[in-house]
């Protein structure tokens, strides 16, 4: 059976665990290197589950090697720009080349934006929205070099194309992805450099089991409607349904696609 990816090289954020994680053993099995970075470490005291670790990285590297691809691996936050810049280096320097770019990583916390403090909206945003910036400005100067165009995915939320009562700045963060995408698109078209967006809604995670929710939805049952669906017989997404919008768009079965955007949400923003 033919590969979707093969030869191709993927640099993925955030993929220690969970989309991050699941994305880069799907494009293993299609015939991909991967290059993966994640923070592995808390950055947030507002985020309401557990960080992942260097040992999930580890495990991820494992995943993929069992596809029978190799990964490079490398301990990078996306609010350093350098840290990003080398980990693309060596990866490039390793494979050859890079393809593919799927920026993954972001956090979640919950609060009404008037009432969280400064730091907790700025950090968020940082992470959600400039990491993407950094993730894409550490990457393209790589991929237009190696002349073979390619396609980057930027992972935004069902929260970046409707409203989210209790998590504003994530919403605008998510908004914001949705503007570099088609802006990006426009600019990277000259290289043959598709650039869309994916918008998943709640997902099995360890952010989309975030104890925080279901604590603000109490104290704030008039948000409740905001977050139904009337896909019933889905409860929630899994991240092969996200892994799958992540394969169209990486490869060639998308290749007359940019500026777009993928909405994986059970029909809750369809309104």
């Amino acid at each position: 059976m033919t590969q979707l990816l093969a030869g191709k090289v993927v640099f993925i954020t955030g993929a220690a665990r969970g989309q991050g994680r699941h994305h880069a053993v799907r494009v293993a099995r299609e015939g991909a290197n991967v290059i993966a970075v994640d923070v592995c470490a808390p950055v947030s005291a507002d985020v309401g589950y557990a960080a992942s670790t260097e040992a999930d990285l580890e495990e991820t590297a494992r995943l993929v090697r069992a596809e029978g691809r190799e990964i490079f691996t490398a301990v990078a936050d996306v609010r350093d720009l350098e840290a990003l810049r080398v980990a693309v280096a060596a990866g490039v320097e390793k494979f050859g080349r890079l393809d593919v770019v799927i920026a993954n990583a972001g956090i979640a916390t919950w609060g009404r934006f008037w009432e969280m403090p400064e730091e907790q909206w700025s950090t968020l945003v940082d992470i959600n929205l400039n990491g993407v910036w950094r993730t894409m400005t550490a990457a393209v100067p790589a991929m237009i070099e190696a002349g073979n165009g390619g396609s980057i995915v930027i992972v935004s939320s069902a929260a970046g194309v409707a409203a989210a009562p209790g998590c504003a700045h994530y919403s605008a963060a998510k908004h914001g992805l949705v503007g570099l995408a088609r802006t990006a698109a426009t600019e990277l078209g000259a290289y043959d450099i598709r650039v869309n967006s994916i918008h998943p809604g709640a997902v099995e995670t360890e952010m989309g089991n975030d104890p925080n929710v279901g604590k603000i939805l109490t104290e704030h049952p008039e948000y409740m409607s905001t977050y139904s669906w009337p896909l019933t017989s889905v409860r929630r997404t899994n991240v092969e349904d996200i892994s799958n919008a992540v394969m169209y768009l990486a490869t060639d079965l998308s290749r007359a696609v940019t500026g777009t955007k993928i909405v994986i949400d059970m029909g809750q923003t369809m309104a």
